[in-house]
């Protein structure tokens, strides 16, 4: 009798312990509340210090999570298996989110930092008014490459010097479709937003014509492998760029003159989001000048932040392959969103082209 006592005992124990357990799961699962806030942002894209300042300042715990394609992060945040509470997607992607209803407009009286953003970044087409999302960082898409290791003078002033004959096996791309097609798309003075099948083909084509010169199609691995010398240009951002260059001094960026991508990335609140409160106390923690200035140190990408600019090395903001003036910019584009169908021709004659690489 006294061991069945035992046992029940120990089963009442384990059981209590087991729903202990389950309801700590269920509230680091749901990943939300007053005490908590989940962000959803690139990686390496925010001064982790920040975060623990953040942290410290309001009391909220930060639960921070990565993605590597605007694509896989709005397809979490539809499945809403994780309830985010800030997320950071581009200016196309926000256009995506705001048609399928997955943002909260943002509460501008709660963010009086908000005063700190240049004009010029803000109430743009993909969302005016900034009713969903708040500018985090700017940038462009051009070509860093290494001058001394080039067998011919190219500045890459025009894309098309990544055809010349002299870089064949020596170019790098970013495994990105809207980057690799609209490069070509503006390589031929076309739109890198066409949604015209005959001018998609045609940079397909053109794309084709590049295979022989390039080296290898790769993700975030292009950073190391510029900086080590292992290839004398590549097709990146204008942030992966300043990360390079730091790092090897002989490195170099320039945005053709044909015309690139101009791309924002902006910090947005899902509908799913329990800690609406904390979300709009890190937006504007993140537009305070200081923070925005040591977060831009940080990453390298160039911030929005007028105020925080003071406080920037002026070698940099006066640096036009980091900050390009607004006259360079009125030949920059900014993507939109093209629809489902339109982004799917783009994908499908962008693995053409990699096929064609083997």
């Amino acid at each position: 009798m006294k061991n069945l006592v035992k046992a029940i005992i120990a089963i009442a124990v384990v059981c209590a312990a087991l729903m202990y357990l389950v309801n700590s799961l269920d509230k680091t699962s749901s990943q939300g509340g007053a005490d908590i806030l989940t962000v959803y942002n690139w990686g390496e894209y925010i001064d982790p210090a920040l975060l623990k300042k953040f942290e410290k300042e309001t009391g909220i715990q930060v639960i921070y999570e990565t993605f590597d394609s605007n694509e896989a992060m709005i397809t979490k945040v539809d499945q809403g298996g994780t309830n985010y509470d800030i997320a950071i997607p581009s200016e196309y992607t926000i256009e995506q989110m705001k048609q399928k209803d997955l943002l909260l407009p943002v509460d501008h009286s709660k963010i009086p930092n908000l005063k700190n953003i240049d004009e010029d970044f803000l109430d743009l087409d993909f969302d005016k008014k900034n009713e969903y999302s708040i500018p985090y960082f700017w940038g462009t898409v051009g070509i860093v490459y290494n001058p001394k290791m080039l067998k011919k003078d190219l500045d890459f002033t025009s894309w098309d010097q990544l055809w010349d004959p002299s870089l064949k096996g020596e170019v790098l791309l970013v495994d990105s479709a809207r980057e690799v097609m609209g490069m070509s798309l503006n390589s031929m003075n076309l739109s890198l937003n066409s949604t015209d099948s005959t001018e998609l083909n045609k940079a397909t084509d053109k794309l084709i014509k590049l295979s022989p010169n390039v080296k290898a199609v790769i993700g975030d691995e292009v950073t190391q492998l510029m900086v080590n010398g292992d290839a004398p240009a590549a097709l990146t951002w204008s942030g992966q760029a300043a990360d390079m260059m730091y790092d090897n001094e002989d490195l170099t960026y320039s945005v053709p003159n044909e015309g690139s991508n101009l791309w924002f990335d902006n910090m947005v609140i899902p509908k799913t989001s329990k800690n609406v409160e904390g979300a709009h106390k890190f937006i504007n923690f993140m537009l305070d000048p200081e923070n925005a200035a040591q977060n831009a140190d940080y990453v390298g990408y160039s911030t929005p932040n007028k105020a925080a600019l003071k406080l920037l090395d002026p070698e940099v903001i006066h640096d036009e392959r980091y900050y390009p003036s607004a006259e360079v910019r009125k030949n920059l584009h900014v993507y939109k969103d093209l629809g489902k169908e339109k982004i799917g021709e783009y994908n499908e004659l962008f693995l053409k082209f990699k096929m064609s690489l083997q």
